[in-house]
């Protein structure tokens, strides 16, 4: 602030120096005072420098309710990585338990799509009338009415149907978190901890499955007991966070920052029809789409490939998919410090260039051991790419469009989570679970060129120049097409 009145104060000495000279000088000095009221009237009518900068990002511990927020938030996906990772190893125990085919059997993976594809559907409209605080009451909600019959065992038709809910809740809380810290400072590093967090319940989540069900002879639904107490934590922790996240809160925080970007311009609210017009949007989803679909395939089906494939010890099994989800963890955290160091676009490539090679090696080495080092670094290389995803929409979208667009993505990814691994199973009941490889290794190389096709380059800052410079989607393949005819 003080710059700006110095730069001021400067700016108008001429004019006032003018005043005490005779009339040579005055001619000499009007050019020089014409210019000044120039540049005065063009300060004016011009945004501050703040404005140009756009609204000011949010620290993980600024203002100090943050902090509280932000852990919650770590707790919420903790939860949603046992979740997730639990299920994969309980599939052999579900099977034996209702005696069904693994096609039947992987409806309780695409199920959850359709909660996911509300969450995404009506996670603006959430925001808009309830602000986070509809979010930290419905995500909790949602799995609590999911777990609450599964820890009875029902018939195995209803299984699927109350898994529409813990999907549902999954996904509201999946975008709005995402969203929410990937607006704020130093996005990579708090993504990488934040998802980082869904990788540990991940990796504990199969690990209590297995050890309830092998070391202590309970039945495999005794999980959602456990579940049902630490949603039952979630929802009144969630609720005391974000009290004050109210729906008149988001809607002032809304108009705030567009009357910071946008002076003068009447506020209109960036509906998600608005938002899925844009490709980027899309490119985005279906990004996430695959690589939530590659993780959890993997996840989910990994303990069984390594019974029948690989054939291990159930309990060894069990901890290979341990080891997966534990190299996903550690990757989100500590590759997380890498990424934006060297650009989002560049360190992904490479991420997934490793991940193909390291899929290839886990599908032909024919050995337990290679394949749990496999599998282990595989997750390793893995974990960044999905808060990668969230931090190029941030930079690449202005902001009205993040909460929409950033969640729309987010929860559509996270139907692959149900779509891929059920057409593993599918494919499995015929072809055998060895198919897991071949899909896989083809949904990455998928997402990878879906990476390519956003703009920016492989260089540190494209993305941001992408946008400046109103790059479309492909513009770099384009260039590189043109460049070679």
């Amino acid at each position: 602030m003080s710059s700006t009145l110095d730069e001021k104060a400067t700016l108008t000495e001429p004019v006032n120096n003018t005043h005490g000279h005779d009339h040579e000088k005055v001619v000499d000095s009007s050019t020089t005072a014409n210019d000044t009221c120039a540049t005065t009237d063009e300060e004016a009518t011009s945004p501050p420098p703040p404005a140009q900068a756009g609204p000011q990002q949010q620290k993980w511990n600024e203002p100090r309710v943050n902090i509280f927020r932000f852990c919650t938030t770590l707790y919420s996906f903790i939860l949603m990585g046992m979740n997730d990772g639990a299920i994969g190893a309980l599939i052999p125990y579900i099977e034996d338990y209702y005696h069904i085919s693994y096609t039947v059997l992987s409806l309780v993976f695409l199920a959850p799509f359709i909660g996911y594809l509300l969450a995404a559907l009506l996670n603006n409209k959430i925001h808009h009338k309830f602000g986070q605080l509809g979010v930290a009451i419905l995500g909790p909600l949602g799995r609590l009415i999911g777990y609450f019959p599964m820890a009875f065992h029902p018939p195995y038709p209803a299984l699927p149907i109350v898994m529409l809910f813990p999907g549902f809740g999954s996904g509201l809380e999946d975008s709005a978190w995402n969203a929410w810290i990937g607006n704020m400072q130093n996005a990579n590093e708090l993504l990488g901890v934040l998802h980082g967090a869904y990788g540990l319940g991940a990796t504990i989540g199969p690990l209590i499955a297995t050890a309830m069900v092998t070391r202590a002879g309970l039945p495999w639904y005794a999980f959602y007991y456990l579940m049902i107490a630490l949603s039952g934590l979630e929802f009144t922790i969630c609720v005391a966070a974000f009290n004050k996240a109210t729906g008149a809160a988001y809607r002032q925080q809304q108009l705030d920052s567009h009357n910071i970007q946008n002076t003068g311009e009447a506020f209109k609210r960036t509906t998600t029809r608005t938002v899925l017009k844009n490709p980027i949007t899309w490119l985005l989803a279906l990004f996430l789409l695959g690589y939530v679909g590659a993780e959890v395939s993997l996840g989910g089906w990994i303990v069984t490939f390594m019974l029948e494939i690989r054939r291990a010890e159930p309990f060894m099994a069990g901890l290979t998919v341990t080891f997966f989800w534990l190299g996903l963890t550690v990757g989100r955290v500590t590759l997380g410090f890498v990424t934006g160091r060297i650009g989002e676009k560049l360190a992904i490539t490479v991420y997934l260039l490793l991940s193909i090679g390291l899929q290839l090696l886990y599908w032909l080495v024919p050995n337990f051991a290679a394949s749990a080092v496999f599998v282990t670094f595989l997750g390793f290389f893995l974990g960044p790419l999905f808060p990668a995803a969230i931090v190029a929409a941030t930079k690449l979208l202005s902001s009205d469009y993040h909460v929409s667009a950033i969640g729309f993505a987010a929860a559509f990814g996270g139907g692959g989570a149900a779509i891929f691994p059920f057409a593993v199973g599918a494919i499995a009941q015929s072809k055998g679970v060895g198919v897991l490889q071949p899909v896989v290794l083809a949904i990455l190389v998928f997402i990878l060129f879906m990476w390519w096709l956003l703009p920016g380059g492989l260089r540190a800052g494209g993305l941001e120049r992408a946008r400046e410079n109103k790059e479309k989607v492909g513009h770099e393949i384009r260039k590189g097409v043109r460049s070679i005819f």
